[in-house]
C-alpha cells in the first residue's frame, strides 16, 4: 500500500469509529425518555 492509501484509510477509520463513539457518548449523556412513548389504553373491568 502506498502512503496516500494508508493515510486515507486512517482518515476513514477515524471518521467512522469517531462517529460511533460520539453517538454512544451522546446517548449516554442524553438517554431517550420513556415518557415520550404513547400510553396504553385504559383497561375496563
Amino acid at each position: 500500500m502506498t502512503g496516500t492509501a494508508i493515510v486515507m484509510m486512517i482518515v476513514a477509520m477515524v471518521t467512522v469509529w469517531g462517529g460511533l463513539i460520539a453517538a454512544i457518548v451522546n446517548l449516554a449523556r442524553h438517554p431517550e425518555v420513556a415518557e415520550t412513548e404513547p400510553e396504553s389504553p385504559p383497561v375496563e373491568l
